[in-house]
């Protein structure tokens, strides 16, 4: 089984964000570090769950165990709906994509336990900050 680590990161409430995805399968590992522009932390999450469905798919994996140390992804997810009406089109994206695999699953883990996905996260805003989008920090 293919554990995918996800996280989500923003520099400010909107301000330069970033996804972390750190991959493990079979004792390899591959990390990502992917910058999305600006945007709130909440949809900095949704997105980076949405680029790593799309990774995983990309590369083939038919069976993923997804780890996110973000309550509101993962509740979203279990129960297939947000109270925030302007994520459901994000959640309802997901959804669609995690129906692409033969078997997936998805649990919250701290944040301790969810550094590497993390870092990468922070890497991505310095990649936006590098781009010289505005900081509002």
């Amino acid at each position: 089984m293919i554990e995918v680590y996800i996280d989500g990161a923003s520099a400010g409430n909107p301000g330069p964000s970033g996804a972390g995805i750190f991959i493990k399968n079979n004792g390899q590992v591959e990390r990502f570090s992917i910058a999305l522009g600006c945007m709130e932390n909440h949809e900095a999450e949704y997105r980076a769950f949405i680029h790593a469905l799309k990774l995983c798919i990309d590369k083939g994996y038919k069976t993923v165990s997804f780890r996110t140390d973000s309550q509101l992804v993962n509740r979203a997810v279990e129960k297939e709906f947000v109270k925030n009406k302007k994520f459901a089109p994000l959640l309802e994206e997901a959804l669609e994509l995690t129906g692409k695999f033969d078997l997936f699953f998805m649990k919250w883990v701290p944040s301790s336990e969810n550094k590497a996905a993390d870092e990468l996260a922070r890497a991505a805003i310095h990649k936006n900050k590098e781009k010289g989008q505005e900081d509002h920090e």
